[in-house]
């Protein structure tokens, strides 16, 4: 679970009217804003209330909790943010309470989990933790456990699925392809995002985008940015090997073209974000009649642009795709056009009769869509599907 799944609140003030907050919400927000500067303290507060609480609990997370210790209160805190806005909400609810079969998450641990999360808020809210803003609080918490343990106790498929590293190829300091062999196909859409937890990192988790549509053999390849801090990125980039056992949970995400859009296409990438972009082109590779589309991918040199040469081949072999290298430097020297992805994209026009598609960090996603909101593209022609990097 992160923090980074919904930008939609950031980002709609920007292309749309302000949406009128309900009381509910309205205490969240302002009982929260007192808490935030204690983050570290709230979250220590949080796991100690929840083990002693629910012990059975801890062995759902890793023994180290130093990266695990905020994440879990910044994403409960965000989603409960969330709740004003079930359109968005509810289906992210429900795709992770099947993801979070995987753990072995129970009815009961969703309890503890909310009476540690209010033990936690109202213990450093101080005088602003009155009855309403508790009730708040716990109806908030109430609607997305709802949704999650509701989702999980209606899926019948398997709770994750195992891979085989049968390939691990190192294309720079910090980044890898990894291709895994599956016991069985895991099902997924093109542009979706799947969990993962590899032998090095034991119960720590990190979200990565295949960068294949689905194969009959089920294999997956994912392109690893070792990220700084990133436990899990740089063990993958630096230390798996070929014949190692992951473990992957349920894909995840919206992301896709319409299919019975008949508008044409923009696709933005930077770094690693070529992946599911790939996923995506190879997929319309396969219909009948793909619409045209315009593909930016972006890095701040033209090394970061390492899969630029397959997604070049994949253009000449498709007449309706055309793909554009973005960087921020050395741009003269290589041929590809010199700013970032949102000064570029940008440059190009407003785009308001395409559908956009936006792929990248959780920063670059940010930065790209509040550009193209101002340029004129609308925010419902606009999707991306963020999350943190490790």
């Amino acid at each position: 679970m992160t923090a980074e799944q919904l930008l939609t609140a950031d980002l709609a003030s920007v292309g749309e009217p302000h949406r009128e907050e309900s009381a509910t919400v309205a205490a969240i927000r302002t009982s929260w804003a007192l808490v935030e500067p204690q983050s570290e303290d709230v979250a220590r507060h949080f796991y100690a209330t929840l083990f002693a609480h629910a012990p059975q609990t801890r062995e759902l997370f890793p023994v180290n909790m130093e990266v695990q210790r905020s994440r879990l209160l910044r994403a409960l805190v965000h989603v409960v943010h969330m709740v004003d806005n079930p359109g968005d909400l509810m289906p992210f609810l429900e795709q992770l309470g099947r993801d979070h079969r995987k753990f072995g998450v129970l009815t009961e641990h969703y309890d503890a989990v909310g009476f540690a999360l209010l033990s936690a808020i109202g213990a450093f809210a101080g005088d602003a933790w009155t009855v309403e803003v508790e009730k708040s609080w716990r109806e908030a918490y109430d609607t997305v456990a709802s949704a999650m343990s509701v989702a999980a106790a209606a899926e019948r498929g398997p709770a994750s699925w195992l891979g085989r590293v049968v390939e691990h190829e190192r294309l720079g300091w910090d980044l890898a392809r990894i291709t895994l062999q599956t016991s069985e196909p895991l099902p997924f859409r093109a542009g979706q995002y799947v969990s993962v937890e590899t032998p090095q990192r034991p119960r720590l988790w990190r979200y990565l985008s295949p960068a294949n549509a689905p194969r009959e053999d089920g294999s997956l390849t994912f392109h690893v940015r070792a990220v700084n801090g990133g436990w899990v990125s740089r063990a993958i980039v630096a230390h798996s090997r070929v014949g190692d056992t992951w473990r992957i949970g349920p894909a995840m995400g919206r992301l896709g073209v319409d299919p019975g859009s008949e508008r044409e296409v923009l696709m933005v990438a930077g770094g690693t974000g070529a992946a599911p972009i790939k996923s995506l082109l190879e997929g319309l590779a396969r219909r009948d009649d793909p619409p045209r589309t315009q593909v930016f991918v972006g890095g701040r040199t033209w090394d970061d642009l390492y899969d630029f040469p397959a997604l070049r081949k994949l253009s000449y072999d498709n007449t309706w795709l055309d793909v554009i290298p973005v960087v921020e430097r050395d741009g003269a020297e290589t041929g590809a056009e010199v700013g970032t992805l949102a000064d570029v994209v940008t440059r190009y026009g407003s785009w308001a009769d395409h559908d956009a598609i936006v792929c990248g960090s959780p920063a670059m996603i940010r930065a790209t869509v509040s550009r193209m909101l101002v340029a004129g593209t609308p925010l419902d022609r606009i999707r991306y599907d963020p999350f943190t990097m490790d």
